[in-house]
C-alpha cells in the first residue's frame, strides 16, 4: 500500500499526519504556523515536521515518498505556487510552495503537490468523508471566513486564475443594515462573508444593539440561548445568509450533496435549523431532495484531502 503525509498549512497551526491509500491517518502532529516570519520560515518549519513524520513512518517500516499539502491563501495548484494571500501569513504570497519543500525533503518535484486548503477539506469529504461515494459534492466552510469548494470526478473546480471557492464574495441581501451594504474583509461590501461568518455574526450582535459584552460567535449562540433579542437576530440573520447563499450555489452546480463544515457548523441546531430552511426555501424544484450534511472527518479532513493529491488519481 501507498503512503504520504498530508499537509494542512494555516495561519495558526500546521497539521500533519502520514495517510494510507484507503484515507487511514495513522499518526499526526502538529506545530504552530510561523505566519509572522515569511515564507521560507515557514518552509523549513512544514518541512521540518514531514520529516519527522517520514521518518516516524520509516522505523514503523513504512516508506513514505510523496507530500500533499492544503494551505491557506490562493494556491497555483500546477506550478505549485502561492498566488496570494492574506496577513494573516506574513510573505506567504509568491512563495514556491512544492518546489521548496521537495528541496528541503529531498523528493522528485513531481512528488509533492498543493492546493487551497478549503479545496483539501473539500477533497478529504469527498474520498472518506461524508461525500464519499459521490460523483459530486459541494463543501462550504463558515468559521472565522467562508469558503467552499466544488468536486467533480474527484477534482475540486480551481478555476481559471485559482481563484475558485470563494464563495463568500458575492452579494447576499442579508448583508444590509439600514439600507448601507455591510463591509467586508476583503474590501468589497455587501458580501455573504460580511454576514454569514462567525466574526460576522458578533459584528452583527453589536450592530443590533446588544449590550452584554461578546468576544467571538460562540458567546452570541449563547446569549441566544438566554432569550437575548439581539443575538437571536444575529444568529438568524447569519444562518440565514448562509442557507440562502448554499441554496444559490446548488441551484448552479447542481451537486449530488451539499456538505457543511467549520465552526458555525458544530454549534448544532439553533444555528444548522434557520441555515436549511433558509437553504431549502431558495432551491429550484427539481434539488428539493438534496442531501445537506454536516462534515464528518473533522480537523483530519484538509490533511486527509491534501494526501490524496499524490496518492490516488482523479475518481
Amino acid at each position: 500500500m501507498m503512503y504520504a503525509v498530508g499537509v494542512d498549512l494555516g495561519g495558526t497551526k500546521t497539521a500533519a499526519g502520514v495517510v494510507s491509500a484507503d484515507g487511514e491517518v495513522l499518526f499526526s502532529d502538529t506545530v504552530p504556523t510561523l505566519s509572522r516570519d515569511g515564507g521560507e520560515a515557514i518552509l523549513d518549519a512544514t518541512a521540518k515536521l514531514a520529516a519527522g513524520l517520514i521518518k516516524k513512518a520509516a522505523d514503523d517500516g513504512i516508506a513514505v515518498e510523496r507530500v500533499g499539502v492544503g494551505s491557506a491563501g490562493v494556491i497555483d495548484a500546477g506550478r505549485g505556487v502561492v498566488v496570494s494571500a492574506t496577513d494573516a501569513i506574513r510573505g506567504w504570497a509568491g512563495t514556491a510552495l512544492t518546489a521548496g519543500l521537495a528541496t528541503r525533503l529531498g523528493l522528485p518535484a513531481s512528488s509533492v503537490r498543493a492546493v487551497n486548503d478549503v479545496h483539501a477539506h473539500a477533497l478529504g469529504e469527498a474520498w472518506v468523508g461524508a461525500a464519499a461515494g459521490t460523483a459530486s459534492s459541494l463543501l462550504v466552510a463558515f468559521g472565522t471566513g467562508v469558503g467552499g469548494s466544488f468536486v467533480l470526478g474527484g477534482r475540486p473546480l480551481l478555476g481559471h486564475r485559482h481563484a475558485g471557492g470563494h464563495v463568500g464574495h458575492f452579494a447576499s441581501p442579508y448583508a444590509f443594515h439600514e439600507g448601507t451594504a455591510i463591509p467586508c474583509v476583503c474590501g468589497g461590501a455587501g458580501h455573504v462573508e460580511a454576514v454569514a461568518s462567525g466574526p460576522a455574526i458578533r459584528e452583527a450582535y453589536l450592530r443590533l444593539g446588544g449590550t452584554e459584552p461578546v468576544t467571538d460567535a460562540r458567546a452570541v449562540f449563547a446569549l441566544a440561548g438566554r432569550s437575548d433579542a439581539a443575538a437571536i437576530r444575529a444568529v438568524g440573520i447569519g444562518a440565514g445568509a448562509a442557507g440562502q447563499a448554499m441554496g444559490g450555489l446548488a441551484n448552479i452546480l447542481d451537486p449530488e450533496v451539499v456538505v457543511v463544515t467549520g465552526g458555525l457548523s458544530d454549534a448544532g441546531a439553533p444555528w444548522w435549523r434557520p441555515m436549511e430552511r433558509a437553504l431549502r426555501a431558495e432551491l429550484l424544484p427539481a434539488l428539493a431532495g438534496l442531501p445537506v450534511l454536516p462534515a464528518t472527518l473533522g480537523n483530519a479532513a484538509a490533511l486527509v484531502g491534501a494526501a490524496r493529491l499524490v496518492l490516488l488519481p482523479p475518481a
